[in-house]
């Protein structure tokens, strides 16, 4: 075959599949059969293996997922993805009302009314027809990039007929079929099963691997739109009609209603429906319709005050409570759990539910025995919410927390103001093994390859004891774990030696200081710059501190007074551990560089730098570093490797510097 006969047979293989996965995925209504689908896409990737540089990124082949990536990209949403205010119950949807007619000052306004999908908020950016970006919504301000993975969705169209720049956002979610199969898989494999299809999507998403988030069938519902220069439509229903004629998937249930009345009836007939869709819904989202009464409605500082979200109620259900079990976490809390007779509620079988502490237990009168009623707060924690009395035979029994450690046998305390009883035995095991897991997770050390299982053959082995223990780790000793292979050991070692490299933040918070989370140990290790200094600070110094409030300081002050805290930190420097910080500080940034105000892109593999460190020194100078290649980026910087971004760059006459370049500039 010739390359120009090539090009045409693609061209029209790529247009079958497109309409063939849109006839599948958007409408529902396939038109030809699996084998055919098959046999099609199979022509494709043959040629496409042929011709590998006739492989195109809207090509239906880059569904399945690329190479793995080494993490996700921050992206700064062009318009903010606002969260929005919530509604309970009929009467906080008649306050919305009114204030949208105070607002207004007339009657004359309707309601466009959605189902409020169950998933994980997204936006997708279309550069010349092309989807070049999608982003989470994170805090709505700056999200991350999961492109890759958002390519996987068949319902997200790769290509559209548009050539503007425009940003489309909705919520990819995983059907109730997918969840069932997922994790039925996980069980199967002897893993933790998703609690709820919510989580298993943003999970999905989350994945470094795209071959991960493919195989799980994903499905997509548009809502709405961000950055749209050009968008002139007049109303919320027309801009989703609009999405649809573009080949955007929108959720069909969707209702126009003129009166709050009408709201009111599309919230209770949904409220008794939602068991019989196909995926989940957790409420109800009511907007005024025409464009032009949102802007007069305007925004307060973190919602529009223009559309409202009602939640529906957590479902309630009612079971036997057999037991109650006690945890000891890392800081010596004890908590209670209730273990009961297996439920279903809000999708998920439940067996375990939070107690909290002994006040509630007392408040609510539980006994082991009883018959309880249990929801999930939000949908997602399992609460015991009262108990029923009149069920109760007699042979209930009052429970009461132990006098003594569960774990180690110390004796418990209650500190002043606290509701929490503790083990404050620093010895303790379980206190040990959840110090150890907190230190290697992935906002602190984060040290591939050390899970909670991991963490517990190595405790149950004396292997590791302390902190400290984890860099004395040898790998004779690892390979008498069960399950732990040559190639898992060394992986591990490597992975230990690697975090000994980490800036101070990491280990502050892997210290897991009381009341210290991670962005307060940023704000410590910027501050003091080094462990020592840190150690010296006094309360007024670490109060004087923005951020740090005086019960912070105060616990700040006391660990490092801990002699087994101070023996600890001198064990880490003598293996290796970094005890200085390493980012860049507020005040260090310059507003005056050969990179401020530019438009830049990293692609490619870098050897001095990763990615993120690449990332973290341009911005720190000023510049502006994005996921995609565009009219609008100034500089690309090409590591080994550069694939469809530096060519794209290239076409548009981008300037692109090699990584030496880069390290020159940043020793400028």
């Amino acid at each position: 075959m010739k390359k120009e006969e090539a090009m045409q047979e693609l061209a029209d293989l790529r247009k079958k599949l497109n309409q063939y996965n849109y006839d599948y995925h958007v409408l529902d209504n396939p038109q030809v059969s699996d084998y055919e689908y098959d046999q099609t896409l199979k022509r494709l990737l043959d040629i496409e293996a042929e011709f590998p540089d006739l492989v195109t990124s809207d090509s239906p082949s880059q569904r399945v997922g690329g190479a793995p990536l080494e993490g996700f990209q921050k992206v700064e949403h062009r318009v903010p993805m606002l969260s929005l205010g919530n509604a309970f119950n009929e009467e906080d949807l008649r306050s919305f009302d009114k204030r949208v007619r105070n607002g207004l000052e007339t009657e004359d306004y309707s309601y466009i009314c959605e189902l409020k999908i169950d998933g994980l908020a997204v936006s997708l950016r279309y550069e010349n027809g092309e989807f070049v970006q999608g982003a989470t919504r994170g805090d709505g301000a700056t999200g991350e990039d999961i492109t890759q993975n958002l390519r996987t969705i068949r319902s997200i169209p790769l290509r559209i007929d548009l050539e503007e720049a425009i940003e489309v956002r909705g919520e990819a979610f995983m059907p109730q079929k997918s969840f069932a199969a997922l994790n039925a898989q996980k069980e199967e494999n002897g893993e933790a099963p998703f609690a709820n299809p919510r989580n298993a999507a943003a999970g999905s998403l989350r994945q470094l691997d795209p071959k991960i988030a493919a195989s799980r069938n994903l499905d997509v519902f548009l809502y709405g739109s961000g950055q749209w220069e050009t968008n002139d439509l007049d109303s919320h229903s027309g801009l989703l009609d609009y999405l649809e004629q573009q080949g955007f998937k929108t959720n069909k249930e969707r209702r126009r209603c003129e009166t709050i009345e009408e709201v009111l009836a599309y919230v209770e007939e949904w409220s008794a429906k939602r068991a019989d869709l196909s995926y989940e819904i957790d409420g109800i989202v009511i907007k005024v319709d025409k464009r032009e009464q949102q802007d007069e409605l305007g925004f307060t500082a973190r919602t529009p005050r223009w559309a409202i979200a009602y939640k529906f109620p957590a479902e309630e259900v009612t079971t036997k409570l057999y037991d109650i079990e006690l945890n000891v976490g890392r800081t010596g809390v004890i908590t209670p759990t209730a273990l009961l007779e297996p439920v279903r509620v809000a999708g998920t079988t439940v067996q375990r539910a939070t107690l909290h502490n002994e006040d509630l237990i007392r408040e609510k009168d539980i006994r082991i025995g009883d018959t309880v009623v249990i929801k999930k707060a939000g949908d997602i924690i399992p609460e015991v919410v009262r108990v029923v009395t009149d069920a109760r035979t007699g042979d209930e029994q009052e429970f009461h927390m132990p006098a003594n450690c569960p774990e180690c046998g110390s004796e418990t305390v209650r500190l002043e103001d606290e509701v929490a009883l503790r083990c404050i035995n620093p010895s303790c095991p379980a206190q040990l093994v959840e110090g150890l897991i907190h230190f290697v997770s992935r906002n602190a050390m984060n040290i591939d390859g050390l899970g909670e299982k991991v963490i517990m053959q190595l405790y149950k082995a004396e292997l590791v004891h302390t902190i400290d223990d984890l860099y004395k780790l040898q790998r004779d000793k690892l390979l008498e774990l069960e399950r732990m292979g040559e190639k898992s050991a060394d992986n591990l070692l490597q992975s230990i030696e690697a975090s000994k490299e980490n800036s101070l933040e990491r280990l502050l918070f892997g210290l897991g200081i009381r009341f210290v989370g991670s962005k307060a140990a940023k704000t410590l290790a910027q501050a003091f710059d080094t462990i020592d200094r840190l150690q010296q600070a006094t309360v007024e110094e670490l109060v004087a501190i923005d951020e740090i409030g005086e019960k912070m300081a105060d616990s700040i002050y006391q660990h490092f007074q801990e002699d087994k805290v101070i023996q600890l930190i001198e064990e880490l420097k003598t293996v290796g551990v970094n005890m200085t910080y390493r980012g860049i500080k507020p005040q260090e940034v310059t507003a005056d560089s050969v990179f401020t105000g530019k438009t830049i892109v990293l692609t490619g593999k870098m050897e001095a730098l990763s990615r993120p460190q690449a990332k973290e020194k341009i911005e720190a100078l000023g510049g502006i570093v994005t996921g995609s290649v565009s009219k609008k980026t100034d500089l690309l910087i090409a590591g080994e490797d550069a694939g469809s971004k530096y060519d794209k760059a290239e076409k548009l006459g981008i300037e692109i510097w090699d990584e030496a370049r880069l390290i020159e500039a940043l020793q400028e």
